[in-house]
């Protein structure tokens, strides 16, 4: 069993999947932005770096999927490789920080490693506002964040609902992240995992 969080910066994606992967037992799999060796230069500028750092992501994401397959465990994944070619590369080359000649390379990239990935068996998809984002992006405090643009993060959400509107590669559960607080409150959590039960068991 493969659940994937999807969602903007800041809207909560590694906490929920630190919950879930708890909560059953499962192996959690994180975006790798510690190691990540671009994502400071490309908040102090983006233009010069967001190709560099999008074929970053791709390729961790890739190797994430390959081991996930491999490894025949159930997993629980903060964020799949979908939304770095749909949503984060097509943002940054529609706001002129990404050239046409990149975006174009980084697109027959994605294309080849599409055709041999799965979608997630679960896409939850943690819908939040701008404010709620820039909130979560000030209280945990990651200096390179400081600077994201808040036309940026609007720009993701357009793109996040269009895409999730969309979304046809497997089952889908829509959270709304505004109104609820899974790290504090169980009974938020718990509603969560009861709607995910519902989508596993409708599963098999």
């Amino acid at each position: 069993m493969h659940i994937a969080i999807a969602g903007n910066i800041g809207s909560g994606k590694t906490t929920l999947t630190e919950l879930l992967a708890k909560q059953y037992g499962w192996e959690a799999h994180f975006e790798d932005v510690d190691e990540n060796p671009y994502l400071n230069d490309f908040y102090d500028e983006m233009q010069r770096w967001s190709f560099n750092l999008q074929i970053y992501f791709l390729k961790s994401r890739f190797n994430q999927i390959m081991e996930i397959r491999n490894s025949g465990k159930h997993v629980v994944q903060d964020r799949t490789i979908f939304e770095d070619a749909m949503i984060f590369a097509p943002n940054l080359y529609d706001m002129g920080l990404m050239s046409e000649r990149d975006f174009k390379n980084y697109c027959n990239l994605f294309e080849l490693m599409s055709s041999m990935v799965q979608a997630p068996d679960l896409l939850i998809y943690l819908r939040s506002s701008v404010p709620t984002l820039v909130n979560q992006i000030q209280m945990r405090g990651r200096q390179y964040e400081e600077t994201i643009r808040l036309d940026y993060l609007k720009n993701l959400n357009d793109r996040y609902e269009n895409w999730v509107k969309d979304y046809k590669h497997g089952n889908l559960l829509i959270v709304d992240a505004d109104n609820i607080d899974f790290l504090k409150n169980p009974a938020d959590l718990n509603n969560i995992v009861d709607k995910v039960e519902a989508k596993i068991h409708g599963l098999f």
